[in-house]
């Protein structure tokens, strides 16, 4: 490597190690100063609640991970097959979550759903009692996949528009319907946006706080069990070892995605 190329390694090595090593390294080495010792990682395994809100994390992140990537494929095909007056607001409104932090969507999910929201209101003129679940597992689903759509929408509609048309044109030259050409030439050719957007979905649904924080009356996951852990039984140690479990759960479906999809998976963060 030559000697200017080592020098602009030298930035990448200094933030690598002040962002990543160093805290994770850090977080670690608390997780195991506990009375438990190293066993403190294990008890995310064998203790009930800790296995239990870990499996419900992980449910929770994959339902919204596939959620994101079927609303998202309809959509981002829809607008970039498609001119007509309105698309750009409309694309402004599908992606306007960006500028919006957790605690805010979460207050949106309330205003939506909660005890005193418009569904409820809506729900009880028609006749059927108030409906009202901003404070649970489907309010928080709702929240993050409103949270997580505009960017896995932003990377669809990219992948999109690179889309080789005549392969498609080949497929219906040989007789193949439309959803012949999207099951066997769109959707394939379009793997690889999915898997990087998909794991840019799963993570940020993995490790997002403000909404669950918002929402969080009947709301267990593995963010707030962090929060509860090391700010309400200052339980430091298993606070530590729950982050290095959320961090390497997370680093693992983005390297498996990196591996499978290539360098897109940089394009969908």
């Amino acid at each position: 490597m030559p000697a200017f190329d080592r020098l602009l390694l030298l930035p990448l090595l200094a933030a690598l190690a002040a962002f990543f090593l160093l805290p994770m390294a850090q977080l670690a080495v608390v997780g195991a100063s506990g009375p438990e010792g190293i066993a403190e990682y294990a008890a995310i395994l064998t203790d009930g609640r800790y296995l239990r809100v870990l499996l419900a994390t992980l449910a929770l992140s994959l339902g919204v991970t596939f959620a994101t990537l079927a609303v998202a494929t309809v959509a981002g095909l829809f607008l970039v097959r498609n001119r007509f007056p309105g698309r750009d607001l409309l694309l402004a409104a599908l992606t306007f979550p960006l500028a919006f932090p957790g605690v805010v969507v979460g207050f949106m999910i309330i205003i939506l759903a909660g005890r005193q929201g418009l569904i409820g209101q809506v729900t009880t003129a028609l006749g059927g009692g108030k409906l009202v679940f901003a404070y649970s597992m489907a309010g928080l689903f709702a929240g993050y996949l409103y949270f997580s759509l505009p960017r896995v929408l932003l990377t669809v509609m990219a992948a999109v528009e690179t889309l080789d048309p005549e392969r498609q044109e080949a497929a219906r030259s040989l007789g193949a319907n439309r959803w012949q050409v999207l099951r066997d030439v769109t959707l394939p050719a379009l793997r690889p946006a999915f898997l990087a957007s998909g794991a840019v979905a799963f993570a940020t649904a993995m490790g997002a706080f403000g909404t669950a924080f918002t929402l969080a009356t009947d709301i267990d996951v593995l963010p707030m069990l962090i929060y509860t852990e090391f700010t309400l039984m200052a339980n430091f140690a298993t606070a530590a070892a729950l982050s290095i479990a959320l961090g390497l759960i997370t680093w693992a479906a983005l390297a498996l995605a990196r591996s499978l999809a290539g360098s897109t998976v940089a394009a969908a963060g």
